[in-house]
């Protein structure tokens, strides 16, 4: 008896732990020079307007810088030396939360990754007929597969190589309308003519085989691959109707998306980040690579004499002045028909460096981009700070300026998934995504 007891009292308890551990979800985001882990609590807050929502509660941290050679231009270049360092980012993280997830969601960058939204008009056959999610899901499966051929063939142009396959990852409506009307779901209306604007973001299915592949070491089960620019888009606390231009300048990679009145336009990077400036400090002053970057974090922090400062900065310009230029190139291949929004938000550890914000808000340069590119106003610098991404709340109070915020977007936009708190459309356009991928 007392055997079987035992055993339906351990069966109880373990059934206590995993729902326990179905609470909590891990964030990897892997980038260039640092992997940064987070690990959530899932749990029921209170809305300004006092409405009750999830939140989650942020309970673990780990950072870990990459080893060489693991990373090139936001890409995983060597599976077993990225696999290392998450683990080493999972287990410190791990020990604070004292609990470790099993689902989890990973950020992707890089140059090759790209969003770009896409409008198609579809005519119904019966437009008597009212609209059911069969139908729905038909009529969006493949207005996808023309936004991804036509995306493909665009990549194929713009890099000369054809080779490259990609795979989508993310997608969201920005517009839908029946017979002229606008709506939010399509289900139970009638009409003959439905306009679509969808948003798409695309990874090369190399890089995303290699993401599942160290998700498969690390035995995590893979909610969602999420492209962190748009983790931004959709977690930051702004006022959509004006939009942004975000600029997330990490390791690799320089990423740049363009919200404008109210839609999320496009997803585009270079490469010419953080690790340009280090390599530049490396070279001019003969230091090794980790000497250079810990001299430029010194720099970034201000903890430098003021003749150093100064040379440090006189040392940049000159790439500061070319990461301008590439800034200026992607805004360039954005629709000039309609003003840019004026407010410019920065955020990713290469972001804290002074030139940065500095040569944006420049009065030369403001006057060229006021001239050169559709703005109706003068442009607002500001960093995205953590209390912006207002449906994450940290709990370790270690979460600080805008170096951890892509990461923390992620999460945010993480909690939307595990949750599915989104409408009905949102969740086809995922089991879509997922069954192209």
């Amino acid at each position: 008896m007392g055997q079987v007891l035992n055993f339906f009292q351990n069966r109880l308890l373990t059934r206590k732990k995993s729902k326990s551990k179905n609470d909590y979800l891990l964030v990897l985001d892997i980038g260039t020079e640092f992997v940064k882990s987070l690990i959530f609590k899932i749990e029921k807050g209170l809305s300004n307007q006092g409405v009750v929502k999830k939140q989650g509660v942020v309970v673990g941290i780990g950072y870990q810088r990459q080893s060489p050679g693991n990373m090139l231009a936001g890409a995983v270049a060597d599976i077993q030396g990225v696999t290392l360092i998450c683990q080493k980012a999972i287990k410190q993280a791990s020990q604070m939360a004292k609990v470790k997830p099993t689902k989890a969601i990973m950020g992707v960058a890089g140059e090759f990754v790209k969003g770009v939204t896409t409008h198609y008009v579809y005519q119904r056959n019966e437009p008597e007929q009212e609209i059911d999610l069969a139908e729905l899901q038909n009529i969006i499966q493949k207005i996808q597969w023309k936004a991804f051929n036509q995306t493909r063939s665009q990549l194929a142009w713009e890099t000369c190589r054809p080779e490259i396959e990609i795979k989508p990852i993310n997608a969201l409506f920005t517009e839908i309308r029946i017979d002229g009307y606008q709506v939010t779901n399509l289900v139970g209306f009638q009409g003959k003519e439905i306009f679509f604007g969808i948003f798409n973001v695309y990874a090369p299915l190399v890089h995303l085989k290699a993401l599942e592949k160290i998700a498969s070491k690390l035995d995590l089960e893979l909610l969602s691959i999420v492209a962190g620019s748009y983790a931004l888009t959709k977690s930051s606390g702004f006022n959509p109707s004006s939009g942004a231009i975000f600029i997330d300048v990490g390791g690799g990679t320089t990423d740049i998306a363009l919200v404008r009145n109210g839609r999320v336009e496009g997803i585009k990077s270079f490469s010419l980040a953080g690790q340009t400036f280090t390599k530049r400090l490396s070279q001019v002053l003969g230091l090794e690579l980790v000497e250079a970057e810990e001299l430029k974090i010194r720099y970034t922090q201000k903890e430098l004499s003021k003749n150093v400062q100064r040379r440090i900065k006189d040392i940049f310009e000159n790439d500061i002045r070319i990461w301008l230029s590439g800034v200026e190139l992607i805004l360039e291949e954005f629709d000039q028909n309609e003003f840019f929004p004026s407010l410019v938000l920065l955020c990713g550890g290469g972001s804290l460096l002074p030139n940065v914000k500095n040569i944006l808000k420049r009065e030369t340069v403001q006057k060229q981009w006021m001239d050169k590119f559709s703005f109706k106003e003068s442009l607002q610098i500001n960093f995205i700070q953590p209390k912006q991404i207002d449906n994450i709340i940290d709990h370790t109070n270690i979460l600080k300026g805008p170096g951890i915020i892509t990461p923390l977007a992620l999460a945010g936009l993480g909690l939307e998934i595990a949750t599915d708190e989104e409408k009905t459309l949102p969740p086809i356009l995922r089991r879509i995504v997922r069954i192209m991928r």
